[in-house]
């Protein structure tokens, strides 16, 4: 008798941590079942994915989705909306709301609005701040948290940790790998007049290659002395990431696309503020480095570090403008443009976005696609072209730094625990998503 499954996956090519191959993928329940040849087999349904790849469920480790708060901005429902039109299947978002995610009540109250609202699977980061010092083991081990997230720099109140004395305290008491935002909030202080009044090309000045380096090895050497592990978010400097490449038993680490594929000061001339992001972008010797960081392995995972605001926030003059921009819709297809280019393979992307973030982080059944593994796929077409624009992106800002750049490679279907989210570029399914669990905090029966 033939098995027979709720789902096959056919004719496509599966890109995998045991390399690329042709293979079906058979699917009951939500998880995956079985792989290889299946023409023999019955299911429910069947995709034929013939002339497609098939990818691990890309996850993204850094999003802002600004809800509660700045819901103006975006919302937990629109950026995970465009997030699965962009192909991920699941999303770490940040603190820095209104109010912080930094209590095991604001933690559920995040939960909550995002089971079945959200498109894709989720986790939240929990701010790490000087008044929660006590609870941080308690609060790093709750349903739907990521871990912890220390803003060294570029935060406000008591998300603000810069001293070594307060992170310390902090490494001291986590199990898990906490994040950070990594520039040294002194000497931005000290550096505030290298900011020029209308020029957004002052903004690397201000914020420096020193001024980065300086808290990342700060922070290494607090991981050390506690016996911490510590993930430094969007790298953007050159001495960074060949820094980081002796530390690897201690700190992790984070690039993002638009370090790697924009470069100052032309993005500035072209873009204006909507270049501005924190860390800055920065010249072609630093985005160089950041593809010798890749290429050697140093990075760890890649992040969009989507951060929106609207237009009208971002036409503001330098300085008073906002750093962020949209990034999670546009991950894959500009990383897929790199592979295109030859700048990357498909099995490093594969790395970074999936079995990197489930590895470091310690997520159950996902970031593999394996037998018990949760049923997250990216799926894509690796020649088809296409050009992104505004009209694209579904998040409540509705803009992008790409607008008319064409890329080769092209994400076409979303599947996220068995379910196609998004097929062809249409939303197929209600939303679903539910919190990502992981292995060092896993709920007991």
């Amino acid at each position: 008798m033939s098995p027979t499954y709720d789902l096959i996956l056919k004719n496509g090519v599966v890109a995998n941590q045991d390399g690329v191959a042709a293979r079906d993928i058979g699917i009951s329940k939500g998880r995956i079942v079985a792989l290889g040849h299946l023409g023999h087999a019955d299911a429910g349904q069947v995709v034929d994915c013939t002339g497609l790849h098939i990818l691990p469920g890309v996850i993204d480790d850094q999003v802002h989705f600004r809800e509660p708060g700045l819901d103006h901005k975006e919302d937990l429902e629109s950026g995970s909306r465009a997030a699965v039109m962009g192909g991920v299947t699941a999303v770490f978002e940040m603190p820095n709301t209104d109010p912080q995610t930094t209590t095991g009540e604001a933690l559920a109250d995040k939960v909550k609005r995002g089971t079945h609202r959200m498109h894709c699977d989720f986790a939240f980061w929990v701010g790490g701040t000087h008044d929660n010092i006590k609870d941080l083991p308690e609060l790093e081990r709750l349903p739907g948290a990521a871990g912890i997230k220390v803003f060294m720099g570029s935060s406000t109140g008591s998300l603000l940790v810069e001293d070594d004395r307060g992170v310390e305290d902090i490494l001291s008491k986590l199990r898990r790998r906490s994040a950070f935002h990594s520039e040294d909030e002194m000497m931005l202080r000290e550096r505030r007049g290298l900011r020029i009044e209308g020029d957004p090309s002052s903004h690397p000045v201000w914020r420096s290659e020193e001024v980065a380096l300086r808290c990342t090895e700060r922070l290494v050497g607090l991981a050390r002395k506690v016996g911490a592990r510590v993930h430094v978010l969007h790298i953007s400097t050159e001495a960074e990431i060949r820094y980081l490449a002796d530390q690897k038993d201690v700190a992790s680490c984070e690039i993002t696309p638009h370090h790697l594929t924009m470069v100052a000061p032309d993005c500035y001339h072209e873009l204006g503020t909507l270049a501005q992001m924190n860390p800055p972008v920065r010249d072609v010797r630093h985005r160089d480095a950041l593809w010798w960081g890749i290429q050697q392995g140093v990075a760890d995972v890649l992040g969009s570090d989507h951060a929106p605001h609207t237009l009208e926030e971002k036409a503001k003059p330098y300085p008073a403008s906002p750093s962020g921009m949209t990034g999670v819709q546009t991950l894959v297809p500009l990383m897929l443009d790199h592979i295109h280019a030859g700048r990357l393979t498909l099995e490093r992307f594969v790395d970074l976005t999936s079995a990197g973030p489930a590895r470091l982080f310690g997520m159950a059944r996902k970031g593999r696609i394996a037998l018990g593994y949760d049923a997250d796929f990216t799926i894509v077409d690796l020649k088809k072209r296409m050009t992104i624009t505004n009209d694209w992106i579904a998040s409540k800002s509705q803009w992008t730094p790409y607008h008319g750049k064409q890329v080769t490679g092209w994400p076409v279907g979303t599947m996220v625990r068995g379910h196609m989210v998004m097929w062809q570029g249409e939303l197929v399914a209600p939303s679903l998503g539910e919190a990502v669990l992981f292995e060092e905090a896993l709920p007991r029966a």
